[in-house]
């Protein structure tokens, strides 16, 4: 159960980690590390009853990873790791999407579940 909550905020973590600007967190944040700091948005990101809004520490989960996924490689990988979890776990792509602007965080990148990960350049 742990597992598959972690997962389903794969898909959060997809365009988060993907749009990092710098690394104050972490240089080499693996998948596990990202689902668990997602692991608050659980509850919006599969349109749970009540969790019309992302949470604070959901927001500051998402600021995390996007700290710590500093390089080109990074997101990549995290990437396929949001992506898998996301299509395992019932993540709503409109929810996701909704993130970046519910949390005042800019990306760079759309986040999107048909998007290649190997095409992340920045």
């Amino acid at each position: 159960m742990a597992k598959k909550v972690m997962l389903v905020w794969t898909f959060l973590v997809l365009g988060l980690a993907i749009m990092v600007l710098g690394s104050t967190h972490e240089n080499n944040i693996t998948c596990q590390q990202a689902l668990t700091d997602l692991l608050p948005c659980q509850p919006f990101l599969t349109a749970a009853a009540g969790a019309d809004q992302p949470s604070g520490p959901c927001c500051l989960g998402v600021q995390i990873v996007f700290q710590a996924a500093s390089t080109t490689q990074i997101r990549r990988d995290l990437c396929v790791c949001f992506k898998n979890a996301a299509a395992q776990f019932g993540v709503k792509p409109d929810r996701a999407k909704q993130i970046p602007t519910l949390c005042n965080i800019a990306l760079t990148i759309p986040i999107d579940p048909s998007i290649n990960c190997s095409t992340i350049n920045n």
